[in-house]
């Protein structure tokens, strides 16, 4: 065995004439008598004490200790002691995604799970730990959405845990716990009348942003970050750069998710472009690249805000979208002295969906889609618009319709006719 038990209350000596018998030692009928050691798969040494009386648990515990050294599934004691804040924290640290990735990763579990959970050692959890915890955040929480990225947070803090072999296994993975279920939902495009409805809502330097939206698909921060560059003179628009809040500050960074694209660029769209740049010509904004502390970079943004600015996506949401929104009767106009409602299903993003149903209905493919919207998986785009696709049931009835017409046999032809 690779470990020993060692008992703290004798001590073995060989005597004048060469026996060996048992002493007390110092420390006798104090403390633990016996003390299980071994030499952990790092190579130190680790140790737990166990009563008078009970050397056969401390044999035990041992022989588990070993067991799990030789399947590979050892889990250091004392590592396993860190509480959940401090694993979580040191888990945040190292992330490799974006600032604004990890930011939005830290609030969820600053604000929702640190509280519940940031004091119980990571090896000590549980399913019912987590069960618990998810009952509580039904009720602190009202969106399923937004409870499920929660979840998945603490899910893959424990994850790592698991990875770390401080833990046997991730608790949020147990099949007696369920994850937040999300409510189906399907995307609702809006229709031509109400997204030009909102373009003629908007003041008149922001107006073409739709046009850039619903004929482009471009998300919000590709909007504002788009530049004269970024127009191609051979109908097409160059998707390099968005703008994006990192902790407080405006900064230039990929398009998300770090993929540049190219997008068929309309003539009409092209023409309404091009009339904003007469009316408000673009201005040179430099701003740092991905994180506030980044190198500056300067580029020609088509849209700024009324002092030559790249555009805070709050304030043109608050002060600019909304009351379009409502001039275009999507939203309610509120109450004098009252907020706009929220209105998160009717952000910009409702140009992509807009952009993807106009596509879609004219026949084109969800791979070219994909591509065009910038999603890194057609299967993703799939699962977003599939309802928005004509189906086949209506293509065959559009067939075999075509077939009876051909044929001179439909209801309404000519041998119809006769037959009366």
């Amino acid at each position: 065995m690779a470990g020993h038990i060692q008992d703290r209350w004798y001590k073995t000596e060989t005597g004048p004439d060469g026996k060996t018998r048992k002493v007390k030692t110092e420390p006798h009928g104090t403390g633990l008598r016996y003390r299980a050691r071994y030499v952990a798969p790092d190579g130190t040494e680790k140790s737990k004490g166990f009563p008078d009386k009970q050397k056969r648990l401390a044999d035990a515990w041992l022989t588990n200790i070993e067991a799990d050294m030789a399947r590979g599934q050892y889990i250091d004691p004392r590592a396993a002691r860190i509480t959940f804040r401090e694993y979580a924290e040191k888990w945040l640290a190292a992330l490799t995604t974006d600032l604004t990735s990890r930011a939005a990763v830290e609030g969820r579990l600053r604000l929702h799970a640190l509280p519940y959970l940031g004091t119980r050692p990571v090896g000590s959890f549980q399913p019912e730990h987590i069960r618990e915890w998810s009952r509580q955040l039904e009720g602190a929480v009202s969106s399923a959405q937004y409870r499920r990225l929660i979840f998945d947070a603490v899910s893959s803090v424990l994850n790592a845990a698991v990875d770390d072999r401080l833990l046997a296994s991730n608790p949020c993975r147990a099949r007696s716990v369920k994850a937040p279920r999300l409510l189906p939902t399907r995307v609702h495009p809006w229709s031509a009348e109400q997204v030009f409805g909102v373009r003629a809502g908007l003041p008149d330097r922001y107006r073409a942003t739709v046009d850039v939206g619903a004929g482009c698909g471009l998300r919000q921060g590709e909007i504002f970050g788009l530049a004269v560059d970024n127009i191609g003179d051979l109908g097409w628009l160059y998707v390099r750069q968005q703008v994006k809040k990192v902790r407080g500050t405006l900064v230039f960074a990929p398009p998300k998710p770090g993929k540049l694209r190219n997008v068929p660029l309309d003539p009409e769209v092209s023409a309404a472009l091009e009339e904003n740049m007469k009316l408000f010509p673009p201005v040179d904004v430099t701003l740092p690249w991905l994180r506030p502390d980044g190198p500056k970079v300067k580029h020609r943004l088509v849209f700024t805000n009324g002092v030559g600015s790249a555009i805070w996506s709050q304030g043109f949401n608050d002060q600019s979208w909304k009351p379009a929104l409502a001039s275009a009767g999507i939203i309610p106009v509120p109450e004098k002295g009252q907020r706009y409602a929220a209105a998160r299903e009717h952000g910009m993003h409702a140009l992509r969906h807009f952009y993807a149903s106009v596509l879609l209905d004219a026949g084109e493919n969800i791979k070219a889609l994909s591509l065009y919207l910038g999603h890194s998986d057609p299967g993703f785009t799939l699962r977003v618009y599939t309802h928005l696709m004509p189906s086949s049931e209506t293509r065959t009835r559009k067939a075999i319709s075509a077939m009876y017409r051909a044929a001179g046999h439909a209801h309404d032809g000519p041998q119809t006719a006769q037959a009366a």
